[in-house]
C-alpha cells in the first residue's frame, strides 16, 4: 500500500467541526487551543455563527487547526503517508504534515493569508462560477473571449468535467453565458468573497511574500505536491516553497493534475483530511481506482485507522 494525505480547502467548514475529536482525543486539542490566530479557534469552530466561520480570515486558520489536529492523531496511530498534497488552503496543512510548518506557524500563516486575501478582494465587483461538463481547452477559449469585458480566468481544475472560473463579475457572467453556448452542462455561481486564484489576488501574493520572508521554514520530511505545478518538491528543495505558495494565491489550482501525478507514482490509497468529502469526490472522478478514506470526526478516524491497519499498512 502506498498512501497519500490530501487536505481540504476552504468551503468545507461547518460549525461543530472537530468537536467529537476534541472531546475524545487529547492529542487533537493543542491545535484548537492555539492562540496563534489571534482569536478563540475552538469557540468559533464549535459555537460560532456560521456566517463568521465562513469569512476567509476566520475560515483559513480554523481549517488549518482542524487539519493539524487530525494529522497529529493519525501520526499518533502510526499512520504516515509517503506523499501529501492539499487543495488551495489545504496545501499549508500538507506542509505541516511534511514538517515544514509547526502548529503555531501553520495557524498564524493561514490567518495572515486569509486577511490578505480579504483585503485584496475589498472594493472589487467579482465572482466565481463552477463550470460543469466543458473541456478545459474550450473554457480557456471562452475566457479569452469574455476577457473583453474584464478579467476572467480559470481558477480551479478540480476534476474531469468540473472547472471553476473567477474574476470581475461582468466578465465571469459573460464567460458563463459563452460556456453554456459552447456546450457546458451547467454554470453554478459560487458564494465566495473574492476572485481567488486569479491575477486579481496579486496584492495578497505580495503581502504573503513579505510574511514568508520573515519566517524560518523546516525541512521537508516527505514530498509535497504543489497546486501551482501539480509536481512535488522533495526534501532538499525547501527554498522553492515560498515562491510556490505566493504563486498559488493568484494562479490556477491544478488539483486534477495533482491526483493524476499521485496515481502515476503508485499511490493506491488517499486519506482526505476534512472536514467534508469534497476531495474524495474529485479523486473518484479523476482516478477511480484509488481507494479514498476520509477523517473528520471520531467515528471516521477510527474507521480509517482500522482499515489501514487491517490492510497491512506499515509506516
Amino acid at each position: 500500500m502506498k498512501l497519500a494525505f490530501l487536505y481540504a480547502g476552504q468551503g468545507s467548514q461547518y460549525v461543530g467541526m472537530g468537536q467529537s475529536l476534541y472531546q475524545d482525543h487529547p492529542t487533537f486539542r493543542p491545535a484548537l487551543d492555539s492562540t496563534a490566530a489571534g482569536f478563540d479557534l475552538k469557540a468559533l469552530c464549535f459555537e460560532g455563527a456560521a456566517e463568521q466561520l465562513a469569512q476567509t480570515r476566520y475560515t483559513q486558520p480554523c481549517m488549518a487547526a482542524f487539519a493539524a489536529g487530525v494529522t497529529d492523531l493519525l501520526y499518533e496511530a502510526g499512520i504516515r503517508p509517503q506523499i501529501t498534497a492539499g487543495l488551495s488552503l489545504g496545501e499549508y496543512s500538507a506542509l505541516y504534515a511534511a514538517g515544514v510548518l509547526d502548529k503555531d506557524g501553520l495557524i498564524g500563516l493561514t490567518a495572515f493569508r486569509g486577511e490578505a486575501m480579504e483585503r485584496a478582494a475589498q472594493g472589487l465587483s467579482c465572482g466565481m462560477t463552477a463550470v460543469l461538463g466543458l473541456e478545459r481547452e474550450v473554457l480557456a477559449a471562452v475566457c479569452r473571449e469574455a476577457s473583453a469585458v474584464g478579467v476572467v480566468e480559470i481558477s480551479n481544475y478540480n476534476c474531469p468535467g468540473q472547472l471553476v472560473i473567477g474574476g470581475e463579475a461582468a466578465a465571469v457572467q459573460r464567460a458563463g453565458e459563452l460556456a453554456l453556448a459552447a456546450g457546458a452542462r451547467r454554470c453554478l455561481p459560487l458564494n465566495v468573497s473574492g476572485p481567488f486564484h486569479t491575477s486579481l489576488m496579486e496584492p495578497a501574493g505580495e503581502a504573503l511574500s513579505g510574511r514568508l520572508a520573515e519566517m524560518t521554514l523546516g525541512r521537508l520530511t516527505m514530498p509535497v505536491v504543489f497546486n501551482a505545478t501539480a509536481l512535488p518538491l522533495h526534501p532538499g528543495q525547501e527554498e522553492k516553497i515560498p515562491e510556490l505558495l505566493v504563486r498559488q494565491v493568484h494562479s490556477s489550482i491544478f488539483f486534477e493534475d495533482s491526483v493524476r501525478y499521485l496515481e502515476a507514482q503508485g499511490i493506491d490509497t488517499v486519506v482526505e483530511i476534512g472536514p467534508g468529502k469534497v476531495l474524495s469526490g474529485f479523486v473518484r472522478k479523476t482516478a477511480p481506482a484509488l481507494r479514498t478514506l476520509t477523517v473528520e470526526d471520531t467515528e471516521s478516524l477510527k474507521a480509517a485507522v482500522t482499515y489501514l491497519k487491517g490492510a497491512g499498512y506499515e509506516t
